[in-house]
C-alpha cells in the first residue's frame, strides 16, 4: 500500500502548490439499526471517530478494498459491498483526499482491534446517534445527508 509520501514523490513533477489526490475507501457496516465505527489513533485524525477503510490498491474496485480493509482492520466479513457515495476532503495538513464509501451488512462476528496503532477500539452506534467528533471524510458524507 502507498504512503502518502510515496504518492508525493510519484507526483513530485506535478505543480507543488497542489498536492495529489490520495483515494481511499470508508466501509459503512450495517447491522441491523447499528453502523461500526472506530476511534482513530495516530496523527492523521487521531480521537475522530470513522468507518473502518484504507487506501485504494493499484488495479483494485472499491468494494474489494472495502471488504479487504474491513477483514485487515476488524477481523469482520461483510457481504452486498455496495458503493453509495463520496466525498473530497482537503485535510488540515494540505492532504487531499478521495472517499469512497462502500456499504456492506454485517455477517457476524464481533470487531477486534487488529491495527492498535491506528484504533484504539470499535463501536456500535445509531447512525442519529454517531458519535463526535467524525473523521472529515465521515462527517462531510453526513452533511450530505446520508443515512445509514
Amino acid at each position: 500500500m502507498a504512503s502518502a509520501a510515496d504518492e508525493r514523490e510519484t507526483n513530485a513533477g506535478n505543480d507543488s502548490s497542489r498536492r495529489p489526490e490520495l483515494v481511499g475507501v470508508g466501509v459503512i457496516v450495517v447491522r441491523g439499526d447499528e453502523v461500526l465505527f472506530g476511534l482513530r489513533r495516530g496523527a492523521h485524525g487521531g480521537g475522530t471517530w470513522s468507518f473502518p477503510g484504507g487506501h485504494v490498491d493499484e488495479g483494485e474496485s472499491a468494494e474489494a478494498c472495502a471488504l479487504r480493509e474491513l477483514e485487515e482492520e476488524t477481523g469482520l466479513r461483510a457481504v452486498s459491498p455496495r458503493r453509495v457515495g463520496e466525498s473530497e476532503d482537503v485535510f488540515p495538513d494540505g492532504l487531499h483526499y478521495r472517499t469512497i464509501f462502500v456499504r456492506v451488512d454485517w455477517a457476524g462476528g464481533n470487531p477486534a482491534v487488529r491495527e492498535p496503532e491506528a484504533c484504539a477500539r470499535w463501536s456500535w452506534f445509531r447512525w442519529d446517534d454517531a458519535p463526535e467528533p467524525l473523521f472529515l471524510p465521515v462527517a462531510s458524507l453526513r452533511a450530505k445527508g446520508f443515512r445509514a
